[in-house]
């Protein structure tokens, strides 16, 4: 084992900080040497088989291109689920889990009929369905790779829920009258001026149609969402958006105008104003 971690070490030393190659290299052997994190830390002497050393060094040669640990190694953690991901997807950010967990705390309904647009891996409803009680659910995206990988992570979590295609900036919605007690959405909420600062792991990697809006157009998921829960949340249900920390006052605003009542800003862990909630008023 020691071996392997030098390879890593001397490999990654250069392009990352000590605690990002020490969390790399604890993910790494848990996933091929099938090493528990005691077993990782107990197991110093530990001899890793050939194979495996091949496969921790393909596995860094990624690394050293910024390619994230969570595509190489095909899964990821949230919400204490596990998650298939890959190039289809993003990767579930802490941020979101903290939507979730809201979400979840917040709700005191029995049978809740959720909808999560732009569902992605599916992370959204397939931890609110694992956490709230008789709880249903929809997950919507435009993306046909997106809607596989959600629907092989709700497999994996052994929760049902229909992923259907749907385009929400194109969508006819009649159908979905007072349908819902609770719509969600991760919407792409980057806009593209931002774009040059973000980290090469994300703007090389993860899909650009579910993190980049225009500037001219940064709200045009969440009015359009807004104006289809206007006829598809029930009276009293509640609206969560994940936002860009830049825009909570003209989100704020822009839910207003359309009639939510009770909108509330949220900040994350960092401090950062990046949920909102709104009501439906009956």
């Amino acid at each position: 084992m020691q071996v392997a971690k030098k390879l890593i070490l001397d490999r990654l030393s250069s392009l990352y900080s000590r605690q990002e190659i020490e969390s790399l290299t604890r993910l790494i052997f848990e996933k091929f040497p099938g090493f528990s994190r005691l077993q990782v830390h107990l197991n110093q002497h530990e001899t890793i088989s050939a194979a495996n050393l091949a496969q921790i060094k393909e596995i860094t040669d990624r690394l050293t291109r910024f390619e994230p640990i969570q595509y190489i190694l095909g899964d990821t953690e949230f919400y204490g689920l596990t998650l298939k991901v890959n190039r289809a997807v993003l990767i579930p950010r802490p941020e979101t889990e903290e939507l979730v967990d809201w979400i979840i705390k917040d709700c005191h309904l029995l049978n809740p009929a959720i909808l999560d647009i732009g569902t992605g891996s599916g992370c959204i409803p397939i931890s609110l369905v694992k956490n709230i009680p008789g709880a249903s659910a929809e997950g919507w995206d435009i993306s046909t790779d997106a809607l596989m990988v959600a629907k092989e992570n709700a497999e994996i979590n052994k929760v049902k829920i229909d992923f259907i295609y749907a385009d929400i900036l194109n969508l006819d919605y009649p159908s979905h009258h007072n349908k819902y007690d609770i719509i969600a959405s991760n919407p792409p909420y980057v806009t593209t001026s931002e774009q040059p600062v973000m980290l090469s792991n994300v703007i090389d990697y993860e899909p650009h149609i579910a993190l980049f809006v225009p500037d001219a157009k940064a709200l045009v998921f969440y009015r359009a969402i807004a104006d289809m829960a206007q006829i598809s949340l029930k009276p009293g249900g509640n609206l969560y958006f994940e936002i860009n920390e830049k825009y909570g006052p003209e989100i704020t605003e822009l839910l207003a105008s359309k009639g939510f009542i009770n909108i509330l800003l949220k900040k994350d862990i960092n401090g950062k104003t990046r949920m909102i909630k709104a009501e439906k008023g009956i």
